[in-house]
């Protein structure tokens, strides 16, 4: 019998859990809760499931997202989620057969990139996603960051205090939405999300239990920075050697940054921090006294993108400079593919198709990969994934997407 491909009802969805946990290498035992919890958050259009003889073997899911790109603009994306292929059914096109489904219906309805955080390096690249941002986990000495552990230092005329969920909920929000407006890479997050963070509406299965939070605000009181965190509780021959590890830090200022770390270091009984997910190019080190306190214990790609409209794409960022080029995009696939024309300036910039002689030619999952600012033309091209038609265009082409932070996306989904 053929396997179906088909959207999930509320009917299947007891049985599309259960196989996303199986593909996920999780118990398969799901409880009522946990399906309501389900059953209230997803969309069963966007929801796919492949069926063997009736049972589910396979999950798929996407929902809308706003991705910040190069100069602060928001374009809409199909975030892909919940992918999953039981063991018993590898090797049969089913997660080719969702992604076409999925990418398809995306591009119908004019969301310009699709995204996803790869469990695995190799499995979308084929589909014409490229790693757009990347991302570095830190460990901090608490004894070697050559602070002292009686206060947090200069904070610039601002101040630390702790806040409840309610708190959090009120600014936290707000917050994010000033990041993400100047953090290439970031996402919207939905209301749902920030009660999850706080506590105020814990998943069943995951819930946020003994979390801290605390809000930096600047000499005015206008919040600029916010961090959450857990701490363990470890001893040894009765000397504290307790590990703080970081949820969430989001900081507006570098003041806001450096002020929020100390203040971690500064917790008594504190020895270790892990700074959880953080920006490859992150300031982390040197906020503190001794640099070499904080050493990288992960550093990998994140987020990938697909994407899905060129000329929106290359329209919605910003360019630091005047210039002008063609891009051959091969896409198998057929959504992206194409030859564009961008025209440049710090004012803007317009991007058709064109006749004109390609200047680069490139597969759409390495244009993913520079589109944000992150990867190098230059690069690519040593590694033999990007040809250069004409010579210079692999500067100009540098010169125009790449930037000089690198893009980041603090969130997981």
């Amino acid at each position: 019998m053929d396997i179906e491909v088909r959207t999930v009802g509320d009917d299947d969805l007891p049985e599309w859990m259960r196989a996303m946990e199986v593909g996920f290498l999780r118990a398969p035992e799901i409880s009522e809760e946990r399906i309501e919890y389900r059953r209230a958050r997803y969309d069963p259009a966007r929801s796919q499931g492949a069926y063997d003889n009736g049972r589910c073997v396979a999950t798929f899911r996407s929902f809308a997202q706003e991705l910040t790109v190069v100069g602060g603009a928001p374009v809409p994306a199909d975030a892909v989620s919940n992918v999953t292929v039981s063991p018993t059914h590898r090797r049969r096109g089913l997660l080719s057969r969702m992604m076409a489904n999925d990418l398809r219906a995306a591009k119908e309805r004019g969301e310009a990139l699709a995204t996803l955080i790869a469990a695995e390096f190799p499995i979308y690249g084929r589909y014409g996603f490229g790693p757009a941002t990347w991302t570095t986990e830190w460990h901090i000495d608490v004894a070697r960051a050559g602070l002292d552990p009686r206060h947090a230092g200069p904070n610039c005329g601002g101040r630390i205090d702790f806040a409840d969920a309610a708190g959090i909920l009120e600014a936290g929000p707000a917050l994010h939405d000033r990041f993400r407006a100047r953090q290439p890479g970031a996402i919207d997050l939905s209301h749902d999300w920030w009660r999850e963070l706080t506590g105020a509406n814990p998943r069943p299965h995951n819930p946020a239990k003994d979390r801290f939070h605390a809000l930096y605000r600047n000499a005015s009181g206008e919040v600029e920075g916010l961090v959450s965190y857990r701490a363990d509780d470890t001893w040894e021959h009765k000397l504290p050697q307790n590990t703080v590890t970081v949820d969430r830090l989001t900081a507006l200022t570098p003041a806001a940054e450096r002020a929020l770390w100390r203040f971690l270091c500064s917790i008594d009984w504190v020895m270790h921090i892990k700074s959880g997910y953080r920006g490859p190019d992150d300031l982390l080190p040197y906020h503190l006294g001794d640099p070499r306190a904080a050493r990288i214990e992960q550093h990998a790609d994140y987020l990938w993108i697909r994407p899905l409209d060129v000329p929106h794409l290359l329209e919605a960022r910003t360019y630091p400079a005047e210039g002008s080029l063609v891009l051959d995009i091969r896409d198998k696939a057929g959504l992206a593919d194409g030859r564009y024309l961008l025209e440049a300036t710090p004012q803007g910039a317009t991007c058709t198709r064109t006749d004109r002689p390609a200047e680069l030619t490139l597969d759409v999952a390495d244009f993913a990969a520079l589109y944000l600012g992150d990867e190098s033309a230059v690069r690519l091209h040593a590694l033999g994934r990007v040809t250069e038609e004409r010579p210079g265009a692999l500067a100009t082409s540098d010169l125009l997407l790449h930037t000089a932070r690198r893009p980041w996306c603090p969130d997981i989904f």
